[in-house]
This record gives C-alpha cells, structure tokens and sequence, in this order.
C-alpha cells in the first residue's frame, strides 16, 4: 500500500449501499484486475479494480469479494477471499495480505483463502436465485480480451445454468458517481499534489528545456508525495498542443510557443485531472492573450453551469453556443456558420471538437449515468479548449468541480489559472533562470 491507511468505514458504507439495491436470494461476486502481460515474461504492475477498491479497499491481485447479504449463514453474507502467503511468495514477490490485515483495511470480518472459493460459493449458489457479475460496461471501453470477471461467469454460468443471471455494472455505475466526503478528500488530495508538481515543473520551465525534462519533474514530485501518474501526461508544446492525446513528450520548447500540461495525480487510486496552459516566456502574445481568455471564459461559465438536475447533454450544449460566440469574436468562424449551427453540428467544432467534462474519481473517466442528471456529490471536469494548428496555438484549462446542492465547488481553484496569474507565476520562474 503506498499511500496512507483509509478508514475502513469508508467501504463498509459502499458495501451498505450495494446491498441495499439487491433483491432476495441474491449475490454479487467482484474480482480483483489481472496482471497484464509486457513482451517477454514482464508484466505490467497491477492496476486495482476500481469496483473491488471501491467495495473493499483491497488492492491485491487474485482477490474475489463474495456478498450474499441473506446467506443463511451470517457468517457467510460478506467474505472477501484472497492468495494464502507462502515462503516461496513472500521471496519472489514480497509480503501477501494476511487475514488479519485485510480485515482492518476491508473491514469484513470473514476472510478466506482463495483455495476455499468454490466450496463456499457452492453452498451460496444453492441458497441464491440471481447471480450479480460484473463486467466493464465503460462506455469507452475497447478491451479485446475477456477479464477474469467474465471468465469467472462463463464457468458459474456452465456449471449453474439456472439460475437468473444479472448485471453488476448498471449499480455500481450509480453508486460510484456520487463520492462522499472522504472520496472528496482523497480527491482535494491528489490534486493539491499535481498542484505541487506543478509549480516544481515551472520551476524549470524557459525556452530551450524538453518536454520530457518537465515531465522528470512531475513524476520526481508526484513519488515523493506517495502518488504515481494518473495517465499518461500531455506535455505539448507549440503546435503539439493541437493533438489532442500528444504523448510523445520529446520536443524541444521555444521561446514564444505555449505549453499545454494536462496531468493528474493518482493518490490512493483517485485521480485528479488537471490542464494548464503556460506561455513558454512568461508572457503571452496578444493573440494567445485572446484566445486564452476566451478559453477561460467559458471555463468559468461551465462551472457555474454545473448544477444539480442538469444534464451533460444541456451543460455541454450550453459550453458550445458560448463558444461560438467567443470563436466569433476571435475572427475564427463567421455569422453564417453560427446561424447554421446544430446540436449534431455545432459551429464551434473546429476549433472546439471535443467534450467538456467527464465523471472524476477512481477512474480518471470515472462511471456515471450517461446522461446524468448531475446530482449533489458527483465530481466533474470542465475542459473546454481552442486548438488552431495553423496558428500554432493550443489552449486547453481544466478544474475538477463537485456538484452540491449549494452550487458547483471548484477542488481545484488554488491551482493559479487566470492569465495574469500565469504570466506572474512562469514569468518569476523564468526570470530566475536567465
């Protein structure tokens, strides 16, 4: 565990919530995530199952958590089954949970070797009628391989073909929305440490420094604070600002470009998901003054906009016609194309083509309801952007907002954002290194 202890009430709660949207003889089985495979004999470092996380708190590999919340047998209503530590493990890999151990980070007092799985679960099924399996129902999801949720299914499936089989994913979508105040915590948490690599970044930020130079000093910050990278970080530079997913990180930075950062911490696997456009200099031009602003404008806007009972449909659409009018004002599209604008073809999409914000927590694209609406506890980015490749300018600016019933708090708020702001705080940096 790399970060700090969690109360385990936190989980508790969650498994509350969970079963109390389960109906009679029912059961719901999570698995933990498989270990990946790189060329050779690598393999990738485990990455936990955000449902498991969310449920348990566990983090180990291999892991199943069982819920059969009217199990004839109390003892037998939560049990979270794991790996049994052995010598040869404990020398090839390190230490493995004891049983102890993971009951204070789960909470459930019932722990299990993995070896005793089937047996129990036997008992479950013949005291069950409707099986709840997971599955990754992410809407962007594009795994080609089946996870071990679904291999588990085929063989329950195989081996009890009557009983009624149901979908985990459409709960725990719901539930893991609305964050409550020690998610938010863990949140306001990994941002103040992207905030810190951050300002360690521009520390080093002149014209001449790599992109990839900047990115040694975000993970440098982001280690020492317990965190690791919550995605691949974007450092773009110039023209590479317009690609939306650059990654690449290897471009020198000149004197006169921007910078777009867009980067995010992973404290206790929730992420933060910040962007940050610099001038490379410390002062922008005028015209990157403009588009800057225009940017930040509707960024303001959007978080006011992010309100209880509102759609992500309604809260982007209203994002685009005030972007129209500020593309307008800028000389990049004219009255006609406005006039012609559409929901399916907004009049901003050249210059503004992707979302606004998406679902924030222990996915960086975390699950919400599809459509919303936004209710009081969800955490959201708000991203709008101007990207004009044949100007060379790309400005992106991110905050993660929660929704409450008082109105939109911006986490993020301390991470210095207006232009004015920018320009002080790069302009000393640069200042101090020339």
């Amino acid at each position: 565990m790399r970060h700090a202890p969690i109360d385990n009430a936190l989980f508790v709660s969650h498994r509350r919530q969970l079963v109390a949207q389960l109906p009679p003889r029912s059961i719901a089985i999570v698995h933990a995530a498989d270990i990946l495979p790189q060329t050779g004999d690598g393999t990738f470092p485990i990455y936990p199952a955000a449902d498991l996380f969310h449920l348990a708190g566990i983090e180990q590999e291999e892991s199943v958590l069982v819920l059969a919340p009217q199990a004839t047998d109390p003892a037998q209503r939560e049990i979270l089954f794991l790996r049994q530590p052995n010598e040869h493990l404990a020398t090839w890999e390190g230490e493995k949970l004891t049983k102890e151990r993971a009951e204070q980070i789960s909470g459930i007092p019932r722990v299990r070797w993995l070896s005793e799985l089937p047996g129990v679960l036997h008992i479950l099924m013949c005291e069950s009628e409707r099986v709840f399996l997971n599955s990754n129902e992410h809407e962007r999801n594009a795994t080609e391989t089946d996870p071990r949720d679904v291999r588990h299914a085929r063989q329950l499936m195989a081996r009890y073909p009557l009983h009624r089989y149901e979908r985990l994913a459409p709960i725990m979508r719901s539930l893991r929305a609305v964050k409550d105040a020690t998610e938010i915590e863990l949140l306001r948490r990994a941002i103040d440490i992207t905030d810190v690599g951050l300002r360690r970044m521009l520390s080093c930020l002149k014209p001449g420094v790599m992109e990839y130079e900047l990115e040694a000093e975000l993970i440098y910050e982001f280690t020492k604070h317990r965190a690791k990278m919550a995605y691949e970080p974007i450092i773009a530079s110039g023209k590479s600002a317009c690609v939306l997913h650059y990654n690449t990180n290897d471009r020198v930075c000149h004197d006169g470009d921007l910078l777009l950062v867009d980067v995010g911490a992973c404290y206790a696997n929730y992420n933060a998901d910040l962007t940050r456009t610099y001038p490379v200099n410390g002062r922008f031009t005028p015209r990157q003054r403009a588009v800057y602003d225009a940017v930040h404008r509707v960024l303001e806007a959007s978080i006011s906009r992010a309100t209880v009972g509102t759609t992500p449909r309604d809260w982007r659409r209203a994002a685009q016609l005030q972007m129209n009018d500020e593309l307008l004002g800028l000389g990049l599209i004219t009255p006609e194309q406005v006039a012609k604008d559409t929901p399916e073809e907004p009049a901003c999409r050249k210059y503004f083509m992707h979302g606004l914000g998406h679902s924030l927590g222990l996915g960086v694209h975390d699950l919400a309801p599809l459509n919303g609406p936004f209710q009081p506890g969800w955490v959201i980015t708000v991203e709008p952007g101007i990207y004009i490749p044949e100007e060379g300018i790309g400005v992106r600016l991110e905050n993660d907002v929660v929704v409450t019933t008082a109105g939109p708090v911006d986490l993020s708020a301390h991470v210095p954002i207006r232009a004015d702001d920018v320009e002080q705080l790069v302009g000393r940096s640069v200042s101090a290194r020339s």
